[in-house]
């Protein structure tokens, strides 16, 4: 028993390193009691359909695009903080061939309040479903 404890002394520190990602914030309880659902479920109008496939696709993708705990650099300033968040990109998403989905991230125009931004932000991904890989990444 005393021989594996410097290897667990060892070890120990290394488990820092592993970070789950965050699991998302729910309201208080006196807020969510607060909100009603719709008596008849969710609303026709504006109702998408999307298959599980394709949105483990779309999660591979965004997760390899902007990472849970990718941070902005500090040297960017508050005016481009837009480029950094999640719900500034629009995602779209179509099958291909050979059990491949590509998804498309793109920055929505109007993310940054009307700036004039990089054209050149997103990305589009190729993704294999039967093995959960991303096959190829055109920036």
């Amino acid at each position: 028993m005393t021989r594996w404890l410097p290897l667990a002394l060892l070890l120990l520190p290394a488990c820092a390193l592993f970070h789950r990602p965050p699991r998302p914030v729910h309201a208080p309880p006196e807020e969510a009691a607060r909100f009603s659902f719709p008596e008849t479920g969710i609303p026709e109008e504006g109702l998408r359909a999307v298959p599980g496939a394709m949105v483990r696709a779309i999660q591979l993708a965004m997760e390899d695009f902007y990472p849970w705990d990718k941070k902005p650099p500090t040297s960017e300033g508050p005016e481009w903080e837009c480029l950094y968040r999640r719900e500034s990109y629009g995602v779209y998403a179509a099958p291909y061939q050979d059990d491949v989905i590509l998804v498309s991230i793109v920055l929505e125009p109007q993310a940054c309040g009307g700036r004039a931004v990089p054209h050149d932000m997103g990305a589009l991904y190729a993704v294999d479903t039967r093995s959960w890989r991303i096959l190829a990444v055109q920036r």
